[in-house]
């Protein structure tokens, strides 16, 4: 599988993940992550992302200004 798919794969789980968490539907969780790019986030990242588990994932960009809950 190449990185590319594999980054796409991380993406929708973690997509998936937030939408179960925060109880939102997932076009609502996809258009949050558009407005503060955690999709280039978690691609820009994949080299560290790809070691740690979705809830750690998750964990680093709740920092993020948008997601500060």
């Amino acid at each position: 599988m190449s990185e590319k798919t594999e980054i796409t794969f991380m993406q929708t789980r973690l997509i998936r993940l937030a939408s179960e968490e925060w109880h939102l539907p997932v076009e609502q969780i996809i258009h949050l992550f558009k407005e503060a790019d955690v999709l280039g986030y978690i691609e820009k990242c994949y080299g560290i992302f790809h070691c740690e588990g979705d809830e750690c994932n998750m964990e680093s960009w709740r920092i993020l200004p948008t997601f500060q809950r």
